[in-house]
């Protein structure tokens, strides 16, 4: 079984409950919080085919603990937490949304260069082999 990264988790999370973030309506609110938005950790799981408990694991112990902070005043901003109210398993959408931003974008910082040194890397082959290939004997010969 592969393990998914934070990346992965955190974008089936983010692809799948932005509309209910975005739908939120004080007026006839559906959850006790607009910012902490309930996920069904085992919906999340099925679709990275991985154990429920690695999920739920992943966004208690380690997401929370990088992401979730505590401000000057004492208070705690949660990145995830397993009750808010009546509601349970609960994603502070907005700082998950950062999150995933920052992510994507390190990938991206890591990947960019990557992908220059591979082309580099072709470009160089494909120049050695015609430079190989126009001093062959067979190919001086056809001149």
């Amino acid at each position: 079984m592969r393990v998914p990264n934070d990346l992965q988790i955190l974008n089936v999370i983010y692809k799948d409950y932005s509309e209910a973030f975005a739908a939120f309506s004080r007026n006839a609110p559906d959850r006790e919080s607009k910012l902490l938005v309930p996920i069904d950790v085992e919906a999340v799981a099925g679709r990275l085919k991985v154990d429920p408990d690695i999920v739920f694991g992943r966004l208690y112990y380690h997401l929370e603990n990088k992401y979730g902070y505590d401000r000057d005043n004492g208070s705690r901003v949660v990145f995830f937490t397993p009750r808010a109210g009546k509601d349970s398993n609960c994603v502070n959408f907005p700082l998950l949304s950062s999150v995933v931003a920052d992510l994507r974008e390190q990938r991206w910082k890591f990947s960019a260069p990557m992908y220059v040194a591979l082309v580099s890397l072709l470009v160089s082959f494909g120049s050695l082999a015609v430079l190989v290939l126009g001093t062959l004997p067979i190919a001086a010969a056809s001149r």
